[in-house]
């Protein structure tokens, strides 16, 4: 199984939960995050005055799929995030070792199959 963590551009959130679903996964968390990177903020003008914004609005997903079906989720990712702008976002991919679902006491990939 793998965790699948992105932070990508609010505005791409609808695209995104749409093609993640039609590739694969059952279910996700979405947390509204703030942060930077290469992009470093960025400066704006309100009533007159100009101000800089160090940390940019994101959106984090977290997605917990089996395997076999990481490689078709990371791509629909990449594909609906992509602006070709600064600022898209990352995606990071990692081993998950265990996973429970609470209710049912389902383990693994029981517990994460919609």
């Amino acid at each position: 199984m793998k965790m699948i963590v992105a932070v990508i551009k609010p505005s791409r959130l609808d695209a995104v939960l749409e093609a993640v679903t039609e590739a694969g996964a059952s279910g996700l968390t979405v947390t509204e995050v703030r942060g930077y990177g290469r992009q470093k903020g960025k400066t704006e003008v309100y009533r007159g005055a100009e101000y800089e914004v160090k940390l940019l609005p994101k959106v984090k997903l977290e997605i917990a799929v089996p395997t076999d079906v990481a490689d078709a989720v990371i791509e629909a990712l990449q594909r609906t995030a992509n602006t070709g702008k600064i600022g898209d976002g990352k995606v990071f991919v990692l081993d998950l070792e265990q996973a429970l679902r609470i209710r049912t006491g389902e383990r693994d990939a029981a517990a994460i199959a919609g």
